[in-house]
């Protein structure tokens, strides 16, 4: 999995790219990726969003239980 740092300069080249209007990304292993349209590329960019703020989430410090005794 990439870590919070390559994820988030994903993100920063997605957007670099989509302000100047580049459709096609090369990635650092020599990857191409082409998207088809300027909404392909902002999916692109909220997933990457969705992906740094679940990496940067802490886990729960505190677990409560609600039990009964069934009746």
């Amino acid at each position: 999995m990439a870590t919070l740092a390559d994820l988030a300069r994903w993100r920063d080249e997605l957007i670099e790219a989509r302000l100047s209007g580049v459709r096609e990304v090369q990635d650092q292993n020599n990857e191409r990726i082409r998207y088809g349209t300027d909404a392909e590329m902002a999916a692109a960019i909220r997933a990457a969003d969705r992906m740094i703020a679940d990496a940067s989430r802490r886990p729960a410090s505190t677990i409560r239980f609600a039990t009964s005794k069934g009746l």
